[in-house]
């Protein structure tokens, strides 16, 4: 096997803004090195002095640099027909990938990470950053976070892991079903290999164990390796994939519950990295009012504090769904619903048209039921229009009692999006719904 052991020196955390300022290529043949390529690069953006200060590379070193475009052939030429070898392989490849595409040139070749492998020849150790690492193995660093200096130490580190049993280990990892290296790099890939075929919730966590992501699915496994494949460069990826070292999951009989639990979920640990479900609920109810002529009238507005809606949603659009289903079903006024302008002008009987908002008002009311939706092993339990909670339920409570019920059920808040859900599915599919008294 032909490697190519690789570090770069940038100008912050991903491809897309930053630029390289060193790169350093060391060449292995499995046995021995056998090259070294080592230049600094003139990125053509100001250095950050934190980064300056951490490499010893100020803008008047790169100044004179030549920039990567020029020193790119040469670059890929020395990678193509090699294995791509970094310590955390996914960030240092995505920038080469990125600035050598921006020059012309397609770099498709394998990569192998030292992180993951040190981790599974030498387990045990607190940390494995290049520098812990090779204060473990008793490797020496010249030059630390200097391009060259790191390569040459990922080098020893690849060597040590070569002559410690780690070649059938190289080969399985470098296999294409091998989903290992698509990891994140501070994620240990037990954590992956732990995780269930099934429906359920999944945590990621970061260093200290917060809670930086909630997601739902299917197949808890299948779902969590899809957020590390692909090689989206931009720094919200980078920054969530740099965060988590951890993930849980809570395993759900179904999807739909997975989904329930999700929005549950998002809404009390409102993790960083969620955007979905994470906004602060501006609602929109339907409100009932009489105008100054008499007319019983029904209209759309946000919720204000105060107020009662006769029935509420997280989104506009629904609210409208709902009012033109009474508008249809009962005779209602477009116009004294504001819901169309251009309607006819002409309005009706005020009397015979107050019955018929009565009329759509007591059906409102009657959607409040209690039910309960059976959802293969689990229950959602809705009590007079309210989610009141869910759980398993033994195969012999009497489900026709509700005070049988609800002790077996975990109470969880309702939410708008969580109504909108139960809504959606009991409408999808009326023969899991048991409609209790």
């Amino acid at each position: 096997m032909q490697f190519a052991i690789v570090d770069i020196e940038t100008t912050g955390g991903f491809p897309q803004q930053h630029g390289i300022t060193e790169i350093a290529i060391v060449l292995h043949n499995g046995n021995e090195v056998e090259g070294r390529y080592e230049t600094l690069v003139n990125p053509h953006q100001p250095i950050p002095p934190f980064i300056a200060n951490m490499t010893g590379i100020s803008d008047a070193m790169v100044a004179v640099a030549p920039s990567f475009e020029k020193v790119a052939p040469y670059i890929f030429n020395l990678l193509k027909d090699r294995i791509f070898v970094a310590h955390n392989v996914n960030f240092d490849f995505s920038f080469v990938k990125y600035h050598l595409q921006e020059a012309g040139f397609h770099l498709q070749t394998p990569k192998l990470c030292t992180i993951r492998l040190s981790r599974k020849v030498f387990p045990g150790y607190r940390k494995y950053g290049l520098g812990h690492l090779c204060r473990e193995l008793g490797i020496s660093i010249e030059n630390r976070h200097r391009a060259g200096g790191d390569a040459l130490a990922t080098a020893q580190v690849l060597d040590m892991v070569i002559r410690n049993n780690g070649g059938m280990l190289i080969k399985e990892m470098l296999k294409k079903e091998n989903k290992g290296q698509l990891l994140p790099p501070n994620l240990p890939e037990q954590f992956v290999l732990d995780l269930p075929d099934q429906p359920g919730v999944y945590y990621f966590h970061d260093a200290k164990g917060k809670v930086v992501y909630v997601g739902k699915a299917k197949n808890i496994k299948k779902r969590v390796v899809s957020h590390f494949t692909g090689l989206d460069i931009s720094q919200k990826r980078q920054d969530f994939l740099r965060s988590i070292y951890s993930v849980s999951h809570a395993p759900c009989p179904t999807e739909f519950i997975a989904s329930l639990l999700e929005s549950v979920e998002i809404k009390r640990l409102w993790p960083a990295f969620n955007k979905s479900q994470k906004r602060y609920e501006q609602l929109w109810g339907i409100y009932h009012f009489e105008d100054s002529r008499g007319y019983r009238r029904l209209a759309i507005d946000k919720k204000q504090k105060h107020t009662t809606p006769i029935a509420s949603f997280s989104m506009l659009v629904d609210a409208h769904r709902l009012l033109w289903k009474l508008v249809k079903e009962f005779e209602l006024h477009p116009v004294l619903c504001f819901l169309d302008a251009t309607a006819a002008a002409d309005l009706p009987e005020m009397a015979s048209y107050n019955r018929s908002v009565t009329a759509a008002l007591d059906w409102l009311e009657a959607q409040k039921e209690t039910f309960l939706i059976r959802d293969k092993e689990a229950c959602v339990l809705v009590e007079e229009g309210k989610f009141y909670g869910m759980g398993k339920i033994g195969k012999d409570t009497d489900i026709t009692r509700i005070e049988h019920i609800k002790p077996q059920l975990v109470p969880y808040p309702e939410n708008e999006v969580l109504r909108s859900m139960i809504r959606n599915f009991a409408e999808r599919y009326p023969h899991k719904v048991v409609k209790i008294a």
